[in-house]
């Protein structure tokens, strides 16, 4: 199977980095194209890669193309592309908001796969959604679901309508974890700790929390009203952010990144 990543940006080498580890590429070198120099020179250094700045090149000899750029470039980039496709291969998208039917039309192509990747892919830990095409086989699906899984996991659902979804959930929501994070760091230099002392209390807290979460059958309300006890201190914390609405605003934040990937949607 030979594999093209268009585009050598962080997510798109990310994915690139994890799929050379994966046995149904059979020891053979993913092939990189960027209008970059320097991102090529950049993937030059790095094993089990070939790099390609002409997309005659490379196009025309790959099974499977992952494009990996900016959605503002799909327009130019599919135009070039598309003399170059035949209807036996398979685009991979990780671009945000550019729908099935716009690359079908642009590509001329049917079989095509669109994925929404988070940030924790770059540490294995990943979460990719992804819906495709009828024409995708289901054989077919199973060699997507093993490429994308060497970053993570991946979760195959219905429709494009839970790829926006999942934008608002797990393709931004590490940076709800992070502001959540902040906040918290923020308190704890209030509170005269060091900010090496914040980060550990910090990111301690988070990864333990998980980890129960993740190793028990448990519910999140229920593990708070575990932790939790009448009058305590962690109840007054829960108190004040019932207070303050956080619940909703948290909710609110997560249906905005939905809208927005909607709107973005609207465009392709």
């Amino acid at each position: 199977m030979r594999v093209l990543l268009i585009g050598a940006g962080n997510m798109g080498l990310t994915y690139a980095e994890g799929m050379v580890k994966s046995k149904l590429l059979k020891k053979k070198n993913i092939m990189v194209l960027d209008k970059s120099k320097e991102a090529l020179n950049r993937v030059d250094k790095m094993p089990n890669f070939d790099t390609f700045d002409r997309l005659e090149d490379c196009v025309p000899i790959a099974e499977i193309i992952m494009v990996a750029v900016k959605p503002y470039h799909a327009e130019e980039l599919f135009q070039r592309i598309k003399p170059l496709l035949n209807n036996e291969q398979m685009v991979i998208s990780i671009m945000a908001g550019v729908t099935i039917d716009y690359m079908k039309e642009a590509l001329g192509i049917q079989k095509i796969v669109r994925a929404m990747p988070n940030l924790p892919a770059k540490v294995g830990k990943g979460l990719t959604s992804y819906v495709s095409s009828k024409q995708v086989s289901r054989l077919e699906l199973f060699m997507v679901e093993d490429l994308l899984n060497t970053t993570g996991k991946s979760i195959r659902v219905e429709n494009e309508k839970y790829i926006d979804a999942s934008t608002g959930i797990s393709g931004s929501g590490p940076a709800y974890v992070f502001y959540f994070m902040q906040s918290m760091m923020d308190a704890a230099l209030q509170m005269g700790f060091s900010e090496n002392v914040s980060k550990v209390l910090v990111s301690q807290t988070f990864t333990g929390a998980v980890e129960l979460f993740n190793q028990s059958n448990l519910t999140p309300d229920t593990w708070m009203q575990r932790v939790a006890s009448k009058g305590g201190t962690t109840q007054a914390a829960l108190d004040s952010m019932q207070d303050n609405n956080v619940n909703e605003l948290i909710k609110d934040a997560a249906f905005a990144a939905f809208n927005r990937a909607v709107e973005l949607g609207e465009e392709y």
